[in-house]
């Protein structure tokens, strides 16, 4: 029972090429889907009130208790194909749908 066991170090890793050129691959890819997450959230994110938003949003209107994006886009901008407006505002405004909620501050695109 006293016999003791001796261990030998673990040999160094050592990564053959292939190894290397799989990490990298995947380092990369995931460097590049967060920058193209990234790019995609700065992209459909509206300014908070600044001198570059007036180039783009025409007005902005309160949504009220019935309102809805098309009789928004009707009253707004009669004329114009009301799906073109909508789907500007939506854009516009970054809305994940055309739901909008009464209270909500929506911008109304520049004709």
């Amino acid at each position: 029972m006293g016999a003791s066991v001796r261990f030998r170090p673990a040999a160094p890793l050592r990564l053959t090429r292939r190894g290397r050129v799989v990490i990298v691959c995947g380092v990369a890819l995931v460097l590049l889907a967060g920058l193209w997450m990234g790019a995609r959230h700065g992209a459909r994110a509206t300014s908070g009130g600044g001198e570059g938003e007036s180039a783009v949003a025409g007005e902005s209107v309160v949504v009220g208790p019935h309102d809805t994006l098309w009789g928004i886009a009707v009253r707004s901008r009669p004329g114009v194909d009301p799906r073109v407006t909508v789907q500007r505002m939506i854009d516009l405004n970054a809305l994940p749908s055309a739901v909008v909620n009464p209270g909500q501050k929506i911008y109304i695109p520049a004709r």
